[in-house]
């Protein structure tokens, strides 16, 4: 493949979505071709994920992990905007959230094996270049929720994070992607931890970049 795939992964309050969008705009400035995306997608399946995560539709816990599988599948497979045609192009995908984020969040009420398992078709289509998660500090994270949003949810507890945290480092080892998996301590400054994600990263851009 030409191109490659970043996974920004972290638990809430880690800081991965404006990590995502201020590495964008250095790629960006360096020229190369770069697509941002998350999950859930905007395809059939990922609007009505977010009707149940919303609570608008009702469903058994039970069920959204093989909706995020479907949804994934077809985010990297769809014919026009999927994940896997755009990195064979030569794009840079930087992804805010992947298949590691329902083992994490999923295993705390589910075997992580069976999540796991349920994941990988996913898994052998598109691997990461690199996943790099942003481990901040539970009791942090949650202070971070609690000063960005209106409400907290009901899963976002210290120590549900900190169990989340846990399923990501073993998801890690499952899935045997730890030689992919950077470790970026984000307990600091924005712009720091910007600046250790982006040494990361620029040594596996395409060549030429």
């Amino acid at each position: 493949m030409n191109g490659r795939f970043f996974v920004l992964e972290g638990i809430d309050g880690s800081g991965k979505s404006t990590q995502l969008r201020l590495l964008a705009q250095r790629v960006q400035a360096a020229g190369i071709p770069c697509l941002t995306t998350c999950e859930p997608t905007g395809g059939p399946m990922g609007k009505l994920l977010r009707q149940v995560l919303a609570g608008q539709v009702e469903c058994d816990s039970r069920v959204i992990a093989p909706l995020f599988t479907a949804d994934r599948l077809d985010h990297l497979l769809h014919r026009e905007h999927g994940l896997l045609r755009a990195v064979e192009s030569g794009t840079v995908v930087l992804c805010d959230r992947y298949y590691f984020s329902s083992y994490a969040y999923q295993s705390v009420d589910f075997p992580l094996e069976w999540v796991v398992a349920l994941n990988l078709p996913c898994a052998q289509l598109l691997r990461p270049t690199a996943t790099l998660f942003l481990d901040v500090d539970p009791e942090l994270a949650l202070e971070r929720i609690a000063q960005n949003r209106t409400c907290m949810e009901l899963f976002e507890t210290k120590e549900r994070l900190a169990r989340t945290r846990e399923q990501y480092l073993r998801a890690f080892e499952l899935q045997k992607d730890t030689e992919t998996v950077i470790l970026i301590p984000g307990d600091r400054e924005m712009n720091a931890v910007a600046e250790d994600i982006w040494a990361a990263v620029g040594t596996l851009l395409p060549s030429g970049a």
